[in-house]
């Protein structure tokens, strides 16, 4: 069974790549005559064209986190592996791919600017300042989760700790020796590599060297709060672009290694399955539930940051925005297939949660060529602990992007990025009733990551139709599902709180704000379509 999936995975993602691939080159008049932002606003610190091959490392690593992983796996426990498999497959192509792909070609079209520019100019001012508010707000909340979740995976495992310090080292001395020494990209990585690699495996087999860091999960969020606020200032071909590029060789270790196990791992038993029916156990309805569970292995708001924030800002040529935009959504729906596999064999989420569910999986795979499977469970938590790391200081400059765009440019970089962590610091450290702020809301993360999701093919949706004169409705069906999925499943959030023993009134009035937010965005996107050329609040240059 493990390998039809991952076959039937396998080639219907291909086929999507050629041919709806081709269809969004085509209607978004791909030109690589075109200059791209990253020439034209060549600054040697956020605009700077990148190689293909490191630009999607970059944008693989930032948009893949932990989230092809919970998701699909959290979703499968609940529903069964089968509806979890055909939603990473249809959203990857048909909802994911265009709002990714999407995002990075409205931005480089926008001067490199995030997707709220492209609501300023073709919905108005007022949608603008909606839609960067409520984005600012998120990414702060995700800096501050994935801080927690890096601090915890670090300071349960001191050979991911090990390992992550040795290529955060390497990736600097690779954009040295790239960007300032003029050594060609094969070579250093023929060079790094290995040690990137090895240094999981001699952390594993010497303890000892590990030790120095060893350290509890409270000490690790205050190192990783100093971390990203280093790591967003730094031009991003010192640690960004390099960091992420070799990080992401243990997301394709990841893929190839869980594709070995599913063709090849006919010895193991199904223990879950197919379907459990429309609800979960706890009452879960898999409509919404399922659609705002799996967020990054179908479709995810995030992803749309990235591409508008960082992603674009590095592009060479406008037709590598389908490699990476698109190609790269399909890529994360094929670890998310991976991952539905491991709990499918382990046949529930084990004691640790989704991530460690995929790292013992991970571990038995290994084990199927020859790998000892407790050193394959380390390196599969420690290719999540990179994703972890990467997202969380890709998400602290796309803050600090966000804030000066909100801004108009009043707010310089440190400010911004002082704001960005310090807001994450506030959802970290401030409790209430006991519980760390971030925790409170954090329920509501999924319906808010892709109710952004949904307006952002709302925002694309009109700048194609204004702009091009030609039809949405491949951007706009998706949408209508995303936003109608996204204001039910707060509506079940808001529902079971008001039912619930402890009434969480902070989830109760995010949620209601969440909903507001989107309908004002959609009246305003309905306005704005009525009217031609852009809006009038606004002219680009």
């Amino acid at each position: 069974m493990l390998t039809v999936l991952f076959i039937l995975a396998f080639v219907y993602f291909l086929v999507c790549y050629k041919f709806y691939g081709g269809f969004l080159t085509r209607v978004f008049a791909l030109d690589n005559s075109r200059k791209t932002p990253a020439e034209e606003m060549y600054d040697g610190i956020d605009y700077c064209p990148t190689h293909p091959a490191m630009l999607i490392g970059h944008h693989f690593s930032s948009i893949a986190g932990a989230g092809p992983i919970v998701g699909p796996i959290t979703a499968a426990a609940w529903f069964g592996w089968l509806p979890a498999y055909l939603w990473c497959l249809i959203g990857s192509a048909f909802f994911g791919g265009p709002h990714d792909a999407g995002s990075i070609i409205a931005s480089i079209r926008h001067q490199g600017k995030s997707v709220g520019e492209v609501v300023r100019r073709w919905i108005g001012e007022r949608g603008s300042l909606l839609f960067q508010t409520f984005t600012v707000l998120t990414l702060i909340l995700i800096v501050a989760v994935f801080i927690q979740l890096g601090a915890n995976s670090l300071a349960a495992d001191p050979t991911v700790a090990f390992a992550a310090a040795v290529y955060m080292g390497l990736a600097l001395i690779f954009g040295l020796a790239t960007y300032r020494f003029g050594v060609p990209v094969k070579i250093s990585t023929i060079l790094m590599l290995p040690v990137v690699f090895g240094a999981c495996w001699f952390g594993h087999t010497y303890p000892a060297v590990v030790a120095p860091f060893t350290f509890t999960a409270d000490q690790w969020r205050l190192i990783l709060m100093a971390y990203v606020v280093v790591a967003s200032l730094l031009p991003v071909w010192l640690l960004l672009q390099p960091r992420d590029y070799l990080s992401s060789f243990f997301l394709y270790f990841a893929v190839i290694i869980g594709g070995i196990g599913m063709l090849f791992g006919g010895e193991f038993t199904i223990n879950l399955p197919a379907f459990k029916g429309l609800t979960s156990s706890d009452g879960q309805f898999m409509w919404p539930i399922l659609f705002v569970t799996v967020a990054c292995g179908a479709i995810s708001g995030f992803h749309s940051m990235v591409g508008s924030g960082t992603t674009s800002k590095q592009l060479r040529k406008e037709r590598e925005s389908i490699l990476i935009g698109y190609g790269s959504m399909l890529l994360e729906g094929l670890v998310a297939v991976i991952a539905i596999g491991a709990i499918m064999i382990s046949g529930t989420i084990a004691e640790g949660g989704p991530v460690i569910t995929f790292a013992q999986g991970f571990g038995q795979f290994c084990g199927l060529i020859g790998i000892d499977e407790a050193l394959g469970a380390s390196m599969g938590a420690l290719a999540i602990n990179t994703f972890i790391l990467t997202t969380v200081d890709t998400a602290t400059r796309l803050t600090r992007y966000q804030v000066q765009e909100l801004s108009g440019g009043r707010i310089n970089k440190f400010l911004a990025t002082a704001l960005a962590v310090g807001g994450a610091a506030v959802f970290l450290f401030v409790k209430a009733g006991g519980k760390p702020t971030w925790s409170i809301i954090w329920p509501v993360f999924g319906s808010a990551n892709q109710l952004v999701a949904a307006l952002a093919l709302l925002a694309l949706g009109v700048w194609v139709k204004k702009a091009f004169k030609r039809s949405n409705s491949f951007l706009m069906v998706p949408m209508w599902f995303m936003l109608v999925t996204t204001l039910a499943a707060l509506a079940v959030l808001v529902w079971e709180q008001l039912n619930a023993a402890s009434t969480n009134l902070v989830v109760v009035v995010f949620s209601a704000l969440l909903a507001i937010l989107g309908v004002l965005m959609l009246l305003e996107a309905m306005k704005a379509l009525k009217s031609d050329g852009p809006a009038p609040s606004r002219q680009m240059n």
